[in-house]
């Protein structure tokens, strides 16, 4: 993996509005990030944008490039194309931060497009009920969108980035599948968890050639989850054998899926930095993510982070903790179990709600960048946070051991 130790997310729009040339001067000046992880491709969001020049923005599904048509010509999935995609923003960024000797990150959404899902139902997560109800969530074991993953990977690397960083190259859950979500029906952790399994033809025959009973677990998990639906309470956490035999098969799927993406962004010239969701599933809304840590329990959306670290060069994790104790306990459960050939970056975010001060914020970062713990961190995120906020992370990163 190239040399790459503390980066900024950031958003083509953030460049746009305020100048690619000021940004770079605020993220690799300023604040002493050596690399700019900038989208990609994205998807849908409304943001609240402190230093707009919008103060509330829009976004849409799409690249921000123009896709080449050699790698996606006789695919049936191609990627929406955002508005200013011909003026080549990555290109323009690219050349920048190389005149400072930097890096540039491609951040990439791959299975999260609803506008993708909207127009392709069958390419969906289908639920125990048969219901194609996430169109935001691309089922990682449908071939077609296996092929899409690796194309957009290719097109991706072939904008001059020093690395891809892949976000949701795995399952989706229940709670995040579309927008505008409402249940007045008291499903508890269990109920919400069996909601988002994915039951297509493609996850059943995958998960049956690895000796799993797929009818049996789906009968159980529509059982579980329609006694709720009529009107029972919740059910304790515990995973019918049929259910977690089921479940466990889908780390096959992921991990294929990463090492195929892996893969095809090494052919380009790039490398692949596997960015795992699980320390939001625990804790993006409120800092405070409790029981098991991320590591332990990433397998809920198809990861298996030592499987997954043995195909890819480096791996990605969200700290979204408070506390420093929690943040140093979850990046040193991924070292733990990661090869010794994959690094490691932890992602924090330094402002609300995990961060009260720049003080918290250098506490945090020299939690997760401790001895066995991650080779690099990323702060989240350069354009959602006010000004004061991003000045936090010069005296976060004075304390780092690189």
């Amino acid at each position: 993996m190239e040399t790459s130790t503390a980066s900024a997310y950031a958003f083509v729009e953030d460049l746009r509005a305020e100048g690619a040339a000021a940004v770079l001067d605020r993220v690799l000046g300023s604040y002493g990030c050596d690399t700019l992880t900038v989208a990609a491709a994205y998807h849908r969001a409304r943001d609240v944008t402190p230093h707009g020049p919008a103060r509330v923005t829009l976004r849409r599904d799409g690249v921000h490039f123009v896709p080449p048509a050699d790698l996606f010509d006789g695919l049936r999935l191609t990627p929406p194309v955002q508005s200013g995609a011909e003026e080549e923003p990555l290109r323009e960024v690219r050349r920048l931060t190389a005149e400072r000797g930097a890096a540039l990150h491609g951040w990439t959404v791959f299975l999260h497009n609803t506008t993708l899902g909207l127009a392709h139902p069958d390419v969906t997560q289908q639920n125990c009920f048969g219901d194609r109800a996430a169109p935001a969530d691309l089922c990682p074991a449908h071939p077609d969108v296996r092929a899409y993953a690796v194309a957009l990977a290719r097109a991706v690397a072939r904008q001059g980035v020093d690395a891809v960083v892949a976000e949701s190259l795995h399952y989706g859950t229940f709670g995040h599948g579309y927008h505008h979500e409402r249940s007045f029906v008291p499903l508890g952790p269990l109920e919400d968890f069996l909601l988002g399994l994915c039951f297509c033809v493609h996850c059943v025959r995958r998960a049956e050639a690895a000796g799993a009973d797929a009818d049996a677990a789906r009968a159980e998990a529509a059982r579980l989850v329609g006694r709720v639906l009529d009107g029972a309470d919740p059910q304790p956490w515990e995973l019918p054998r049929p259910v977690e035999a089921y479940v466990r098969t889908r780390v096959g799927t992921v991990t294929s899926l990463a090492a195929s993406v892996a893969d095809a962004v090494a052919g380009e010239g790039s490398q692949l930095v596997f960015l795992d969701l699980t320390g939001a599933v625990k804790g993006y809304a409120d800092g405070l993510p409790t029981g098991a840590l991320a590591a332990d329990e990433a397998w809920r959306i198809g990861v298996d982070p030592a499987a997954v670290g043995a195909v890819v060069p480096c791996y990605a994790v969200l700290a979204y903790a408070r506390d420093a104790e929690r943040v140093a306990a979850d990046t040193a459960g991924y070292r733990a179990v990661l090869p010794g050939s994959c690094s490691l970056r932890a992602v924090l975010r330094p402002g609300a709600p995990d961060t009260t001060s720049a003080e918290h914020l250098a506490a945090r970062t020299a939690a997760a960048t401790g001895p066995g713990r991650a080779d690099a961190v990323d702060f989240y995120h350069y354009g959602l946070v006010p000004f004061p906020v991003l000045d936090r992370i010069p005296v976060a990163l004075k304390g780092t051991p690189w």
